[in-house]
């Protein structure tokens, strides 16, 4: 292997092409791209003395990941994948869809993400994107030892979200007037705020996943809505397979949510709030439950802060991390503990009596 030439391009880069020998008879190199003599001749000299084996193609970025879409179609749920491609579509395309994969640099990483975080996404948010950037290039990487850019990059801090629950006294409130007012939206939000359902579980659910003999209730499918591929801003009721293998999970049905649910019973391929076979959508049961909270004149919470609230019930009422952790259909314990348990003050305040200050 012996160094080449650098010279300037006809589309405005420089090249430095690094010769690699005869190989089969035929002559063959490799070449580095830059903005500059010294960004191209840089690249050569840490392929050539670093030992790399990484090469360089012509291949986009906007190529690169409508590779990997096709690529990945066979091994992601149809909503998952429809995330990715509006990821792509609305962030990574408009950013980088036209330069060469070789010419994407760490810089452009920490460039892109201050550029996000200028336009007020959140540092969540693009941290997602970022994961996806990674995985992009590390199949780029393992198909054709392509330079990954996005590799060691510190991610963006993202600071714990607030999550703004109802108090003990709100959750009361709220608990009546779902006994007093029966209806298959108020037994929706019954089974999000006294088992801990997601709303999109809660919407899939149909009376055959109800086992009125054994009191369980049994976790199988999910509804979302997903945007449809080649539709401009079209999106779809989808239902699907739950998030992960853990979220498919079985729950026992309290006393008192079983009687309420016996009181709604149908038929067995119906799904349970719409009482049809077709399913509410969670956009439906968000709204529905806005409404809920403005008539019993309750602060304005998410859907899911009622997860929430039933977690950090749980645990005050004894119950253990690991078994709370299988009812919310949680992969870890460290899920759980880090963002579904909420200590009120009044939980703080009982232990710091228990820490008696004795002379």
């Amino acid at each position: 292997m012996s160094m080449g030439s650098t010279y300037l391009r006809k589309d405005g880069r420089w090249e430095a092409r690094l010769s690699l020998g005869t190989i089969n008879g035929k002559r063959q190199s490799k070449s580095f791209y830059g903005a500059s003599r010294e960004e191209a001749e840089r690249k050569l000299l840490s392929a050539a003395f670093t030992g790399s084996n990484a090469v360089i193609t012509e291949m986009t970025v906007r190529e690169l990941c409508d590779e990997w879409l096709m690529i990945s179609c066979n091994r992601v749920k149809a909503s998952t994948l429809a995330n990715y491609r509006m990821k792509i579509e609305k962030h990574i395309i408009p950013s980088f869809g036209d330069i060469m994969c070789c010419d994407l640099t760490s810089r452009s990483a920490y460039d892109f993400m201050q550029k996000k975080l200028d336009s007020g996404l959140s540092p969540r948010y693009i941290t997602d994107i970022m994961v996806l950037l990674k995985s992009i290039f590390k199949y780029a990487r393992r198909e054709y030892r392509i330079i990954d850019p996005f590799d060691g990059i510190a991610m963006p801090k993202c600071p714990k979200p607030e999550v703004r629950l109802l108090t003990a006294i709100e959750q009361k409130r709220l608990r009546c007037y779902l006994n007093s007012t029966p209806s298959l939206i108020n037994l929706g939000v019954t089974l999000a705020l006294g088992m801990g359902l997601r709303v999109g579980e809660i919407c899939g659910l149909m009376w055959q996943d109800i086992d009125l003999q054994k009191r369980i209730l049994s976790v199988k499918r999910i509804v979302q809505r997903v945007s449809v591929q080649g539709e401009s801003r079209k999106t779809a009721v989808m239902v699907s397979s739950p998030k992960s293998e853990s979220s498919a999970r079985e729950i026992p049905i309290p006393a008192g949510i079983f009687s309420m649910l016996k009181k709604f019973r149908s038929e067995a391929d119906h799904y349970i709030i719409s009482d049809s076979d077709r399913p509410v959508e969670p956009r439906k049961m968000q709204y529905q439950f806005a409404r809920i909270l403005k008539n019993v004149n309750l602060p304005s919470v998410k859907f899911h802060s009622l997860r929430h609230c039933f977690a950090s019930r749980a645990v005050e009422q004894g119950a253990d991390i690991k078994t709370l952790s299988e009812i919310l259909g949680h992969s870890r314990v460290e899920v759980t503990m880090n963002l579904y348990i909420h200590s009120s003050l009044d939980r703080k305040r009982k232990c710091m009596e228990l820490m008696k200050w004795a002379v």
